[in-house]
């Protein structure tokens, strides 16, 4: 017989027997209420400077005439409420738990850098997108559109203080100005894996092993997801044999890169306007429409390095165990310039998103910025298809808030112990919610249910004097008395 008043008692009268789970949702869709891009203009005036804030409205005495905010955020950018920091921790820890797990260390960059980083190639679309303003300082300024220029200037200013190669990953947020879609915001978190100072292209195996094993572990398989997987080279050799000026190579891999997302009379127009022939690009569209490793063989004569590194990468991912995620794809260029060797992306079989990764081969990169150049491939890894591609795949994992005990006084005078045992809890690691004041039992057990606590731990007057508090285990609902010090 429990004693009359006892938390014991309590807790038998009003346990309940129904859970409350929290709602599991997706990362936010956005709402639109952005302004307008940055100019890239070299005039003076740009929208994008610092300017004086405009002055503050009239002050109003009444509260009628309050003018209220606009609650969504900018658009393109999203907020990340307890749900969707659950899910984005969860991506993150898996992005992160992969790269130790391939030796990599973690770095990070300053979000704002110098605008000249991302102006590399006129033509590249990342230049129409950045966010770039002058800062008070008058220097030209950006929000990091990609994360691998960061690492580029990280690896000039360490010079030889390190030694190579270099096995570094970031997860870090970019900015891009662009037309959004599904899987693609202007505000995005990008997980970057890089290696610098190995040549051979084992180095871009053990990338896409990387993402691989990162695939695995959320659920994708080969058959959901796959690769495909090219060379600049490729493009190259067949320029050079079109008498296509070099300078012109990094114009028409940005041309090839839109092969699939505009109509193929525009791009037959733009390649014309880069210095190529009716025939040459039209023997070079036919190129790029091969599909198999072989057929190109015949079609490049079967010599250079182009052929080599993509026979050298299909035999290193059967080593590795995963040739039934890649294939062969000579359209595959990357439309960024600094490019120089094998590209690939990730992609979903059915076709219903955009890349879900993208990178390959940088050997180049270093010197654009006055560094000396070592060889260097990496790739970006975006969390927002990926996300769109779980939801699809209906896989993505139910994350409810947890803790292990919650503490509650029954007493106002016991507010003070109860927060005596929480601390004694916490300080040994638990995860532990204190009620901040005194609160009805039928509450306290509805809140339990929805944090998932696993036990209740009531600080009542009759036990606190005898020196225990009562404890009912929430999910077999084994209720008993503990002393103090006995807790754990």
């Amino acid at each position: 017989m429990l004693p009359k008043g006892s938390s014991a008692a309590l807790l038998a009268l009003h346990y309940p027997t129904s859970i409350f789970c929290p709602r599991n949702s997706p990362f936010l869709k956005l709402r639109p209420v952005f302004g307008p891009r940055a100019s890239l203009s070299t005039g003076g005036g740009r929208t994008g400077a610092l300017t004086p804030p405009p002055p503050p409205p009239p002050s109003s005495s009444s509260s009628d005439e309050v003018q209220k905010i606009d609650v969504n955020p900018p658009k393109g950018t999203r907020d990340f409420p307890p749900e969707d920091m659950r899910l984005r921790n969860w991506l993150f820890g898996h992005f992160r738990d992969v790269s130790r797990t391939f030796g990599f260390e973690e770095v990070d960059f300053p979000v704002l850098e110098s605008e000249a980083l991302f102006i590399r190639k006129a033509g590249e679309e990342i230049r129409d997108q950045l966010y770039c303003f002058e800062d008070r300082g008058n220097r030209r300024v950006a929000l990091r559109p990609e994360l691998t220029p960061s690492l580029a200037r990280l690896v000039i200013q360490k010079g030889k203080s390190v030694s190579l190669p270099l096995k570094w990953f970031a997860v870090g947020q970019c900015w891009r100005y662009e037309r959004m879609t599904r899987g693609r915001r202007r505000e995005h978190y990008q997980w970057n894996m890089d290696i610098i100072g190995v040549p051979g292209v084992v180095a871009e195996a053990e990338l896409i092993s990387s993402i691989v094993t990162f695939f695995k572990k959320v659920g994708i398989t080969s058959s959901d997801v796959g690769f495909k997987v090219s060379s600049r080279k490729v493009l190259q050799e067949l320029l050079r044999s079109y008498s296509v000026p070099e300078n012109s190579f990094g114009r028409v891999c940005v041309i090839i890169d839109k092969i699939e997302k505009i109509p193929v009379d525009v791009i037959k127009k733009d390649l014309m306007t880069a210095g190529m022939s009716d025939l040459a690009v039209e023997e070079l569209l036919q190129v790029l429409a091969i599909k198999s490793l072989d057929k190109l063989e015949e079609v490049l004569g079967g010599k250079g390095d182009a052929i080599t590194d993509l026979k050298q990468l299909f035999f290193l991912a059967e080593k590795f165990g995963y040739s039934d995620w890649i294939e062969f794809d000579a359209s595959i260029v990357r439309g960024l310039a600094y490019y120089t060797g094998i590209v690939f992306e990730g992609f979903d079989r059915e076709g219903k998103l955009r890349a879900i990764c993208g990178g390959g081969r940088y050997d180049k990169l270093l010197s654009t910025f006055g560094g000396e150049d070592l060889p260097a491939c990496g790739f970006g890894f975006g969390d927002a298809v990926i996300v769109e591609l779980l939801k699809e795949k209906g896989r993505l994992p139910e994350l409810n808030h947890q803790v292990v005990s919650m503490v509650c006084a029954l007493d106002s005078d016991l507010q003070g112990a109860a927060a005596a045992v929480a601390t004694k809890l916490r300080e040994k690691g638990e995860s532990v919610e204190l009620i901040l004041g005194v609160k009805p039992l039928k509450w306290v057990f509805k809140r339990a249910a929805r944090i998932n606590a696993e036990r209740l731990i009531l600080v009542g007057p009759d036990e606190w004097q005898k020196g225990t508090v009562s404890v009912k285990n929430l999910s077999s609902e084994e209720q008993y008395e503990v002393k103090l010090e006995e807790l754990e």
